[in-house]
């Protein structure tokens, strides 16, 4: 299943959000209109434009609020990516050379707040507050499970309850609130879009468990092995079999972290623990637990091809290979 195939039934509706997201990023100041142009030619896979339009025609035919809502995840998440690769100190996106790498990174921190308050504006000018606040509590969330990521970071002591707690933070409240706005644009009760945002945070959080996998996989995935022992993320296969090995191991689990992870050789020795301690295929069964739970909540909607797609998208993200 292809993200075109998956695209079908609102092909001609992601046109128009195109259009309308390239007019919500111009700017009358030259240095920043010529860099959101630079932006808008390396755009991604559009998954969350996808997850709002599908999430609006679920419940009815799509309409300005849901090209709105579709916009303002879009700048929020574009605002995200620049100031991550400054937080990262990161030189590359998407193939790309980042905003910071080209113009430093203060012209970066700009231009990632010209797009965050161009997407709550927009919320203001059209009078959708509902949306305003869904899209308001991802930023405040997002913030916090990644300062809660750093905090963490740094004494390699994540239970597996506040790694979830984190992910679900900062990786999927910004689907969440695709998926919820998506619904508040054309779903008339607070319920169904409840509803929308644990679906969104479950498909977020297969999403993220996916992302790690790929840190001990074998594929070549676009993403270097061993990236995140590299940054000293925990993931969630790592965390796994630090409380399911024996003392020595997690000594040299942690050694290694802490003191090693610029060493090829000895983070390649960490992914062969993972993969022999069984940290693997819990995390793939966790990652289905998550799929399996997003799959019941959507169920309850009208069967449409907005909900069978919504679900081929569910599918696509946690069977990716890159």
């Amino acid at each position: 299943m292809s993200l075109d195939t998956i695209k079908k039934p609102i092909s001609a509706e992601l046109d128009v959000f195109e259009q309308r997201f390239r007019d919500a990023m111009r700017s009358n100041v030259p240095l920043l209109d010529k860099i959101t142009w630079y932006i808008v030619q390396r755009k991604g896979k559009q998954v969350r434009p996808m997850l709002v339009l599908l999430s609006a025609q679920l419940f009815a035919p799509i309409n300005e609020a849901s090209y709105t809502a579709a916009s303002m995840v879009e700048l929020l998440h574009t605002a995200t990516l620049v100031h991550d690769d400054v937080v990262d100190d990161s030189n590359e996106r998407r193939g790309f050379f980042s905003i910071n790498a080209l113009w430093k990174n203060k012209i970066a921190v700009l231009v990632g707040d010209f797009l965050l308050s161009q997407g709550l504006l927009m919320s203001v000018k059209t009078q959708q507050y509902r949306m305003l606040e869904i899209i308001s509590r991802a930023v405040k969330d997002m913030a916090e499970g990644e300062l809660l990521q750093m905090e963490k970071a740094r004494r390699l002591d994540i239970r597996e309850d506040i790694y979830h707690d984190i992910i679900r933070q900062k990786t999927a409240s910004l689907i969440a609130a695709a998926c919820s706005a998506g619904a508040a644009s054309t779903a008339p009760d607070e319920a169904t879009i409840e509803k929308m945002w644990l679906f969104g945070e479950k498909t977020g959080m297969a999403f993220q468990i996916r992302d790690d996998l790929f840190d001990f996989g074998s594929d070549n995935v676009g993403k270097p092995l061993g990236i995140d022992i590299k940054e000293k993320k925990m993931t969630l296969p790592l965390i796994y079999t630090l409380a399911n090995c024996d003392r020595q191991t997690r000594r040299l689990i942690l050694n290694i972290v802490k003191n090693e992870s610029h060493k090829t050789e000895r983070v390649a020795e960490v992914i062969r623990i993972v993969q022999q301690g069984g940290g693997i295929e819990y995390s793939r069964e966790a990652m289905y637990r998550y799929r399996q739970e997003a799959f019941d909540l959507l169920a309850t909607a009208p069967e449409s091809p907005a909900r069978q797609a919504l679900r081929d998208l569910l599918i696509f993200v946690t069977e990716r290979k890159q």
